[in-house]
């Protein structure tokens, strides 16, 4: 029986769920609305042993050129001494080192550049998506893995919009051979964190701009979060024309002034070593967000990853969850029964979904509270101690996994 799926955004967890339908018999197109390649997007990534056990599944190995094992991590205080660390076992990826590996083995005519989703439309005979193009594609299924601002769950659910968390992160990453040797020798192997009052960054390496692993030609990525209340996040967001970017504001727009105010807090608030890499870039941001969905099938179209839940991005496993997603799905509808197999996806997705939720809300407290009038914070809220610190970082693993395991999803790899 020939089964066709039209999968709506081309980025990780689209490119997923994609190589996980056709490997079990579906044929699957990808169309994402950007007319050019996304291999330049993204930053570091976090890896978790459910979505390295996904990717082997569709045939990806997660081999030494996949990632970057950190050994140990550290916390430095504001005069860049180590005041803790602790061992670790973890491996760092990159987003675009994914997308490729993702990317490539797709044939050309699976994955369709420039096809921006209008609506979606279903009747017996099936569901088909309409573009802005004038251009209509039918299947028996859509997948909606267009991300936090889906246009497929914006037609289903209108009023279930990303909620702002009152806090942004701004991002940077060098390239190994930019760094200063002395710097690059005191922690470029490692995963650190800074903890400047009310705010938290990390650093870590990844893949280098051309995805390369190779010691000199890798990336020192960094994620500082900073509490940012409506009204500054406002100024930050709006372009040297004074055009406003509610929904974020493209790097490249990032005024110039605001790129010297953030490089002359990262002088006076952050180790000296992560600061001397941070004002070597040109950093920008990202709002943090979070969204429940309070449904993900609708007939015969079902949301995965941020399409359906926006987790914080403290736990480091939003591709981890939209993987989960599209194999929980793939497998649902495995035996040809879709309508059985849809409402299973919704059965179990929607409460990992919303603990996955929950989760980053958990590790995201102590930021997202910093606005709140003192006397109105809890002591989690109040409070983040280096040994907390530590111990969230060193157990947000087992934390997922419980999560996994609550809901039976471990069979799925």
């Amino acid at each position: 029986m020939h089964r066709r799926a039209l999968v709506i955004g081309g980025s990780l967890g689209g490119l997923i769920a994609a190589h996980l339908l056709r490997s079990t018999g579906w044929d699957t197109a990808v169309f994402e609305r950007n007319a050019e390649e996304l291999a330049s997007r993204g930053v570091g990534l976090g890896t978790h042993a459910q979505l390295i056990a996904i990717l082997r599944r569709v045939g990806i190995v997660f081999d030494e050129t996949m990632g970057i094992k950190v050994p140990k991590v550290v916390c430095l205080d504001r005069d860049g001494k180590v005041i803790a660390e602790q061992p670790t076992v973890r491996t760092m990826s990159g987003w675009a080192r994914l997308y490729r590996a993702l990317r490539d083995p797709l044939p050309p005519d699976k994955y369709r550049l420039g096809k921006s989703l209008k609506r979606v439309e279903q009747d017996g005979g099936g569901v088909t998506a309409l573009f802005e193009d004038g251009t209509r594609e039918h299947g028996n299924l859509l997948v909606g893995a267009d991300g936090i601002r889906s246009t497929v769950r914006g037609q289903f659910l209108p009023t279930a919009q990303p909620q702002y968390a009152g806090y942004i992160a701004w991002r940077a990453v060098l390239d190994e051979r930019d760094l200063p040797c002395e710097v690059s020798r005191e922690i470029f192997e490692f995963y650190a964190f800074c903890l400047p009052e009310g705010e938290q960054l990390l650093a870590y390496p990844v893949p280098g701009r051309d995805n390369d692993t190779q010691v000199g030609r890798r990336g020192y990525n960094i994620v500082w979060y900073r509490p940012t209340d409506v009204r500054k996040l406002a100024d930050l967001s709006t372009d040297a024309t004074g055009r406003q970017h509610a929904a974020g504001i493209p790097p490249p727009l990032v005024r110039s002034e605001v790129i010297a105010r953030i490089k002359e807090d990262a002088r006076a608030l952050i180790a000296p070593q992560i600061a001397e890499i941070f004002v070597r870039t040109r950093p920008f941001f990202q709002p943090i967000f979070d969204l429940e969905s309070p449904q993900i099938v609708f007939g015969r179209v079902a949301l995965l990853g941020d399409a359906a839940f926006v987790a914080r991005p403290h736990v480091g496993a939003g591709t981890t969850k939209a993987a989960i997603d599209a194999a929980s799905l793939t497998d649902a509808i495995a035996d040809g029964d879709l309508e059985t197999g849809l409402a299973r996806y919704q059965r179990v997705q929607q409460p990992f979904g919303t603990e996955m939720v929950a989760l980053g809300r958990q590790h995201g407290a102590y930021l997202g509270a910093w606005l709140k009038p003192e006397g109105e914070r809890s002591t989690v809220e109040r409070e983040r101690s280096v040994a907390d610190m530590l111990h969230a970082h060193d157990a947000r693993s087992d934390q997922v996994r419980e999560i996994v395991n609550a809901h039976g999803l471990s069979r799925h790899f």
